[in-house]
């Protein structure tokens, strides 16, 4: 108990904040998007969602998200950490309870149609898909997790000789398919596929940041002239790495250089005047992290 304080302490106020409004934007994608029109979210969501839809009344949508996630997170719990577990649970928990409110407590008519959307089907799936995007990218960003399943993915997926996003997307195909089955009809299902998508890269985005930046590799017989130039006309540093040719076995050195994607044709321009046999690669780069500001 003592060691699950100290967990619960070391969350700071503003990452429960932000899971929070995770788990309230998450709730409100899902009753007021999805479960009008009877759409399905993915993973134990889309589940639950199921579930909650063939049985009695009194097993809501609530219900099966606590009962179907918080066992997943708490198998992981030594796989993914206690911080991360304590703040997924509260993060379903907030959902859970947000789900109910809305649905049973506060006065919104869900049982027809979408309040906003109306009966439009691929509305409510864009708009579910990227609302319940948002909650998950940021339950995701300030350390905890929408949905068990992803757990399940970073535990079991490597077994089974999948990827995670692999394992998240056989669950889900699956998902759809019993969906499509216990309804007997697919339009529901493939709309859903609608959702996942836009849910998908919406995650993303929060996640990893709508700017994505590129780190170039330049290898080059000409580095100085070329560091030069182009930290002349971009104002930065960057990282020069000795390396040898496996071929030819000459000396040659490689510049490591982040832009964003509209200083990539200028830099481009810029070593193939100099050095025009230089050779460039171009990776994407999610995140930058930096322990001081002096540059490298």
């Amino acid at each position: 108990m003592k060691k699950i304080i100290g967990i619960i302490k070391e969350i700071s106020p503003f990452r429960l904040f932000m899971l929070t409004i995770a788990g309230i934007v998450n709730a409100f994608g899902i009753t007021l998007f999805l479960m009008p029109v009877k759409l399905y979210d993915s993973g134990i969501s889309g589940t639950s969602m199921l579930l909650a839809q063939i049985t009695p009344d009194v097993l809501s949508l609530s219900v099966f998200l606590i009962v179907l996630n918080i066992p997943l997170f708490l198998y992981g719990l030594k796989k993914q950490g206690g911080s991360f577990t304590i703040s997924a649970i509260y993060t379903v928990a907030v959902y859970s309870v947000m789900a109910w409110l809305i649905t049973d407590v506060l006065p919104v008519d869900v049982s027809i149609a979408s309040p906003l959307a109306g009966t439009d089907l691929l509305l409510c799936a864009l708009f579910g898909g990227v609302i319940s995007g948002i909650g998950s990218g940021l339950a995701i960003r300030f350390g905890g997790a929408m949905d068990g399943i992803e757990v399940m993915a970073v535990i079991f997926a490597k077994r089974l000789g999948l990827s995670v996003g692999s394992f998240v997307m056989v669950y889900n195909v699956i998902l759809y398919i019993l969906c499509g089955v216990v309804i007997h009809s697919w339009i529901l299902p493939l709309y859903s596929i609608v959702t996942y998508g836009a849910a998908l890269k919406t995650v993303d985005y929060i996640v990893d940041g709508l700017q994505r930046e590129k780190a170039a590799m330049i290898i080059t017989a000409r580095p100085d002239a070329i560091k030069k130039e182009l930290m002349a006309q971009f104002g930065c540093g960057m990282t020069l790495i000795k390396a040898v040719g496996g071929y030819s076995g000459e000396e040659r050195t490689v510049l490591y250089f982040v832009v964003n994607r509209f200083q990539v044709m200028k830099m481009k321009d810029t070593v193939q005047k100099i050095d025009p046999l230089a050779y460039i690669t171009l990776t994407e780069v999610a995140d930058i992290f930096s322990v001081n500001q002096d540059k490298t």
